[in-house]
């Protein structure tokens, strides 16, 4: 498969993943993709420059969204007479807590993300050193693998929790 091939097929997986996470994927909707210049170095200041706004307006969806709950159960919170009624609220809030819990963990996933972006090691492979791609980190900016490590971190985690 040609690394042209490759990087398209990562893009579709990733924008599937990016759009089937719900909310925290809007980000994803608004940007156009980075178009690379001609002999253009991988990680220029002008591709840092485009996924550190990604980042940015992706972090600031998720505190507005984290703002609409509180708002949300301040306004919804009512102590219903009928015990059916009090425990669908309660599960509509316990429910709407667990997803800001992970857009919590998310959020702080970014600002790490956005630290290696000042720090200068920032799309390149943990594992194995390569680069990770443009058209990857335009469908997941935090990602810290690329395709091939990722694939084998999720083979290992099938065969060893089934």
């Amino acid at each position: 498969m040609s690394a042209d091939s490759q990087s398209k097929t990562e893009t579709s997986a990733d924008l599937a993943t990016a759009k089937t996470a719900g909310s925290t994927a809007t980000a994803f909707r608004d940007f156009t993709p980075y178009k690379a210049k001609k002999n253009e170095e991988y990680m220029s200041e002008g591709q840092l420059e485009h996924l550190r706004n990604m980042l940015t307006a992706w972090r600031q969806e998720l505190m507005e969204e984290v703002d609409r709950t509180v708002n949300h159960m301040q306004d919804e919170a009512a102590n219903f007479p009928d015990p059916a009624d009090r425990a669908t609220q309660e599960e509509e809030f316990s429910i709407e807590l667990r997803t800001r819990d992970r857009e919590r963990k998310l959020i702080n996933k970014i600002d790490v993300t956005i630290e290696r972006l000042d720090t200068e090691d920032y799309g390149y492979c943990d594992t194995c050193g390569i680069e990770i791609g443009l058209r990857r980190l335009e469908a997941r900016p935090t990602a810290t693998q690329c395709v091939d490590c990722k694939s084998l971190d999720e083979i290992k985690e099938r065969q060893i929790h089934g």
